[in-house]
């Protein structure tokens, strides 16, 4: 079934349902899920990755459907967020469709299972694919304690992720973005990597450190947050998350809704913010790019600005496996030459 027909059938559905519907599709439409192209190997924070291509965190929030995603021809599939407990998440609605701009607000709040199913969900994990770990903080977990919640995640999903992502930057849980300045930020990197060396001694594995952080940030900010990465030493940097710009959407139906904006519009503030963060880091530290890839030569424009790897997932929402193969094809070349 060509995607497009499908996304007409699923956009009838109310979002969070037609995006639990998409997911159980692939397990069992063999056309959907059948193998893409793999596109060109990379090798970055020490793990070689089958193509520059990953699914970003957010869409599979409990790992459940890690083989089926995989079988798309991602490179990487990176689940969550998860946190220590189990939470509802916000009030419905919380996710919202604006296609005219190919983009999408929500407001979801961390909804999961908590640690315990989302690691059984790990266990059974049958393919290869590289599985990034996105790992977050309770609602209830005072900024002041989001250490605690954060070092939990870390210690329980570390013999089951090729590397692990601190989420700071989503802006539907209260004070989240706080921890990426400052004391905050110092504090809680020093923690991480103290307790990352310790675990890389017990598993004889070293599982890298990917920070997220938001595309609503400037010059000034990136540079203060760079040199704190420097110091602590971070494997990877993903640039950027979901932003609170309502730039180009505001005349639309559900443009004005609380919550962060995906997919299109986001893609040049998405990018300059990368710029920032290249020139800040000088290289030391790779950067994953996300935040508005619709086609292709969205992807390649990150890559050229000096992301070593992206992501996708409003463009995957709206245009389903096709932008897989599009994205794959426009990136060989680039990655041949790096």
């Amino acid at each position: 079934m060509c995607y497009k027909v499908l996304r007409k059938c699923l956009f009838m559905l109310p979002p969070e349902v037609a995006h639990t519907v998409a997911l159980k599709a692939l397990k069992i439409i063999p056309l959907f899920s059948k193998k893409q192209t793999a596109g060109m190997p990379v090798e970055v924070m020490g793990i070689s990755f089958p193509n520059c291509l990953g699914l970003a965190a957010g869409l599979d929030k409990n790992a459940e459907y890690v083989d089926a995603l995989s079988a798309l021809g991602f490179g990487f599939v990176e689940v969550g967020t998860v946190t220590p407990k189990p939470q509802n998440g916000n009030p419905k609605p919380r996710l919202f469709r604006l296609p005219e701009k190919n983009a999408i607000i929500n407001r979801m709040g961390f909804n999961g299972c908590g640690l315990d199913v989302f690691i059984d969900n790990l266990k059974k994990i049958q393919s290869d694919v590289i599985v990034g770990v996105n790992i977050g903080k309770n609602l209830t977990t005072p900024i002041e304690k989001a250490l605690d919640d954060y070092l939990t995640c870390l210690v329980r999903v570390y013999p089951y992720a090729h590397y692990i992502t601190v989420n700071l930057s989503s802006p539907n849980t209260p004070g989240l973005r706080e921890l990426q300045h400052g004391h905050y930020l110092d504090n809680l990197l020093q923690g991480l990597k103290a307790k990352q060396a310790e675990l890389d001694l017990e598993y004889n594995q070293y599982v890298p450190l990917v920070v997220k952080v938001s595309p609503d940030l400037t010059e000034k900010e990136v540079s203060e947050i760079a040199e704190i990465l420097l110091e602590n030493k971070i494997d990877g940097l993903i640039v950027g998350n979901t932003s609170l710009s309502r730039v180009g959407v505001t005349e639309l139906a559900y443009g004005a809704e609380a919550g962060g904006l995906s997919g299109q519009p986001i893609l040049p503030q998405a990018t300059q913010v990368q710029s920032y963060f290249v020139n800040a880091l000088g290289g030391a530290i790779p950067i994953i790019g996300l935040g508005g890839i619709m086609s292709g030569e969205d992807a390649q424009a990150k890559l050229e600005a000096g992301a070593k790897l992206v992501q996708v997932y409003t463009g995957f929402v709206y245009q389903g496996p096709e932008l897989i193969a599009d994205i794959l094809a426009g990136t060989a070349q680039h990655n041949t030459v790096q």
